[in-house]
Parts: C-alpha cells; structure tokens; sequence
C-alpha cells in the first residue's frame, strides 16, 4: 500500500472528479425540467456528433475494459484478443450499416424514443406484446450489467482506499443515480463525454509508461517471458476462442444503450462524423486494452491476487505514477463502471416507462412530468438490485458479469433490429419469435452449458462457445421463419419502410419529426 498521504491525495481526485459529474447533473436538471418525456429520455435528438460518438463509445466501453478485458488477456493470453477484433468489427459495421437506417427509421416510426417502441411502430402495431417482453429483457439485463459496473467501483475504493467493497459499491450508485435521476439523456451523455476522454488517456498513458519501466535486459525472446499458461503468445490456440471472441460484436446490434445514441444524433448529415470519431474512439480502447494486460505481464509478473480481482490495470498505475497522477488515471475506471452504468439505468427505466407503464398501466393518459418521474423511480429501482447482486461474493467477475448481459442483449434484440431495417417483408409476429427465442436460447445456454452461468444454474456440459452465438443464430433463424409461414404485412407498413429509406433531414427538430410522421400516417 501506499503512504496514507499518498491515499489522500488520489481521494481527494476522486472526489473532485464526482463532484464534477454530479454538477452536470444538477445543471441539466435545472435546463431541461420543463421538457417533456422525448427531452429526458432522448435529449430531443439534439446531440452533436462528438457528443453522440464518445457518449456511445463511453457507454459501451464500461470497467471490463480496463478491469475484466486486461486481465482476461493477461491470465489467458492472446487467444483472448479474438475479443477485442470480434468487438472494433461489430462496432463498424453497426456504425456503417445499423445508424444510420436506424435513426431514420425511428423518427418515421412515430418519432419513437425508446428501441421497443421503435419495433412496434415499425409494424404499425397496437399490440403491447413485443414492448412487455423487450421491458422485462432490458430490465433482467440491464440490473446485471450495471452489477458488473458496481463491482468494478467496490474493488476500485477497496484496492486504493482500504473501504469494505460493499460500501463503496453504495456511495458510486448513489452517485450515478443522482445525475442519472436529475438530468435524464442529456446528463447521461454529457457526464459520458467526459468520461470517454478521461478513459481514453488513462488508457494511452499507462501502457506507455509501463513499457518505458520494463526492465529489458534478461528478454532476449517471448521465451524468456514467464506465462501463466501454455501457448499464451498463440492467438490460434482453438476454434472455440475465435469463434467466441468474433461473436462478441453480434452483440452491438441489439445494444440498446448504445444504439439509442443513434437514435439522438442531430441529423442524418452529420452521421458519418460521428462513426470516424465512434470507430477510431473504441478501437485504440480496445486495442490498448489488451495492450495493457501483455504489458502488465511483463512489468509486474503474474500474480492470482491480480488476476483475480481483475487489478493489473490498478496495481500497474499505482506502482508507476505519484498520488495525484494515479489518481487522475484510476479515475478512468470511474468513468468506465459510472458512464455505462448511468446509460444502463436510463435506458432500463425510459423502456419500462415508456413501453410498460404509460401504455399498460396508464393507458397513455400519463403526463410528461408524470413519466419522468417514473423513469426516475425505475432508475433507483434497478440501481438496488444492482447493488445486491454486486454484492453476491457468488456473482462471478466483472468479466463474467458483462459477458452474460451483453450476451443476452445480443441474441435477443439485434437479430429483430437488424432484419427490421433491412427486410421489407419481416413482420411483427417474427419480431417477437426473434427476441423471445433469442433471449431463451442465450440464457439456457449460458445456465447449462458454460462456466460462467455455473453459479445460478445446473452445467450439462462445459463449452467455451460463448452462448452470445447460438444465442443470435437461433433467434435470426427464429424470426426469418414465423415471418415467412404467417401473413405479410399490410401496405402501410410496406409505406412506412419505404417513407423511411426515403427521409432525409438536415436537422432533427420537433418539425422535421411530425412531418415525417404525418406523410406517413397521411396515406
């Protein structure tokens, strides 16, 4: 450990930085508590592209990346860098291909703000089935992801401070709840913002000054390297790892929390912008991500302890830099667990306001103040059962965690998106097969069949397929065949697609919308 001086001085960073990201809270609290649902949970598509690329980059890129990614690497070897190729490629191509489709599609489909709103006026439906099931999806998910965000928190004050994880793991989620419940999308992407860039220098500067302590003189070859297992520098180690870590980026078409940014960019025009910066942001993540867990090889050795409490990232900043520096830099795992957490949570509560309370509940008589504050009680609800689950000592890793949302996320919602914007024919009854297969699918699969479901469930037989690909197959093929053996959609619905590979706009206000909307309902 550190001098106690030495502890302080990283605190008081820490607390400096907190401050400043519940300041953002307060002051789009206070600019935005007269807009209405669209403006709390959407920012009323108003977000440039800067904003929109590193708030969706932040979003993604939560504590596993610095935490639970490094340390795959470092305790598994390259075989695990399978994860980070499978992610920059599925990040791409859903920049390229799903954006811009999707944020046309939206404001079309009745101006939707929510993803299962969107898949439900994509079919011109009154049917609430598809948004129940996607609310409870994004509900299950979304609670164990933020866990995995609250964890990664627990061990951070635990590891610098010497605090119990548990409260720790309290004081970040009343932190991330109170800008999240103030502020809504504008505080969430914003505070994001800030994060992404903190994140991204924290991640170019440990690396480069770990290699520059490394003592060279006794490497000669990879050889002279001790690794904690056998083939660590073979990235073909087996088919499994690769056919694993690619499936990785099937999970970023069906990420609500990040495709919801699609859905806020401005305008179409600047849409190709903001995939440059989104693109560049996650793959130089990503690739110093597994950057850091070789160099925290080489420079601190293998240790259990370190790998696992997922700390070589830690343990590396707080042997190289001084008090203020590290504190600085390990407020970059404060921003990863805090900027996907908060997207989480607002995403979990504006599906369930959105989509369960004010259409089911309410029977869209709801006013706007009244679902923000519903949004808001969500937000603390989910924020609870977070934190309980984050304080199962049984809960599994930070990596454990994320890979099992992200999982389900994956294989329930993206293959529905994708064939929606890219099949005129695909119908709603496909949409619900699609994510209600898919979902089921991930989950048994991950119960029965692979390590990390272990805890909770019963191993048939332990695979290291990760259950995110049969988990997508099965609900693509799921979706593709009850939309061909049941009834085509109407010729409404073949408009609405057609209105929207059509629509173009050159600014995203309320007028651009309604318009849009009417020139379909018109016809």
């Amino acid at each position: 450990m550190k001098p106690l001086n030495l502890e302080w001085a990283e605190i008081g960073v820490f607390i400096v930085y907190l401050l400043f990201m519940l300041g953002i809270g307060v002051f789009f609290f206070i600019r935005t508590k007269s807009g209405g649902e669209k403006t709390y949970f959407l920012g009323g598509r108003k977000m440039g592209p800067w904003v929109t690329a590193l708030s969706a980059g932040a979003s993604d890129m939560s504590a596993w990346v610095l935490m639970g990614l490094p340390t795959s690497i470092y305790a598994l070897g390259l075989g695990q860098l399978w994860i980070p190729i499978g992610l920059v490629i599925g990040y791409t191509i859903s920049w390229l291909l799903e954006a811009p489709r999707l944020r046309r599609f939206s404001i079309v489909a009745n101006d939707s703000i929510t993803i299962p709103q969107y898949l439900t006026n994509r079919f011109l439906s009154s049917s609430r089935v598809l948004q129940i099931i996607c609310a409870v999806v994004f509900l299950i998910a979304y609670t164990v992801y933020s866990a995995s965000s609250l964890k990664a928190c627990g061990t951070l004050f635990q590891t610098v401070i010497g605090i119990d994880a548990k409260i720790a793991m309290y004081i970040a989620a009343v932190i991330i709840v109170s800008y999240t419940f103030l502020g809504g999308f504008s505080a969430v992407c914003w505070t994001d913002f800030f994060q992404g860039m903190l994140i991204f220098a924290g991640m170019l500067i440990a690396p480069i000054f770990a290699v520059s302590a490394i003592d060279l003189s006794h490497i000669h070859s990879l050889a002279d390297i001790s690794t904690p297992v056998d083939n660590y520098w073979n990235m073909f180690t087996n088919w499994e790892d690769i056919v694993s870590g690619l499936a990785w980026g099937l999970g970023y078409f069906g990420m609500p929390h990040i495709i919801i940014r699609f859905m806020s960019i401005r305008s179409q025009k600047e849409m190709k912008k903001s995939a440059a910066i989104g693109i560049a942001w996650t793959a130089f993540i990503v690739l110093f991500a597994a950057a850091i867990g070789v160099i925290g090889l080489m420079y601190l050795g293998f240790d259990q302890e370190t790998s696992d409490n997922s700390l070589v990232f830690i343990t590396m900043v707080r042997k190289i830099f001084p008090a203020v520096m590290s504190g600085v830099l390990l407020s970059a795992v404060l921003a990863a667990s805090m900027s996907t957490a908060d997207s989480q949570l607002l995403s979990a509560s504006s599906s369930f306001a959105s989509d369960v309370y004010k259409p089911v509940f309410r029977k869209n008589k709801a006013s706007d103040k009244e679902m923000q504050w519903v949004g808001r009680l969500v937000v603390l609800g989910v924020a609870v059962i977070a934190v309980i689950i984050a304080s199962d000592p049984n809960s599994g890793s930070i990596m454990a965690l994320v890979s099992n949302a992200w999982g389900i996320f994956g294989a329930a919602i993206g293959p529905s998106i994708l064939l929606s914007l890219f099949w005129k024919r695909f119908n709603f009854k496909g949409a619900v097969a699609g994510i209600a297969f898919g979902a089921a699918v991930d989950i048994a699969w991950m119960l029965m069949l692979t390590s990390t479901g272990s805890t909770y469930g019963t191993m048939l037989y332990n695979t290291k397929i990760y259950e995110l690909a049969p988990g997508f197959v099965c609900g693509l093929i799921a979706a593709v065949i009850v939309t061909l053996i049941t009834k085509a959609p109407d010729k409404k619905v073949e408009e609405l697609y057609d209105k929207a590979l059509a629509y173009e706009d050159n600014d995203s206000s309320k007028a651009d919308s309604e318009e849009a909307v009417s020139a379909v309902s018109a016809e």
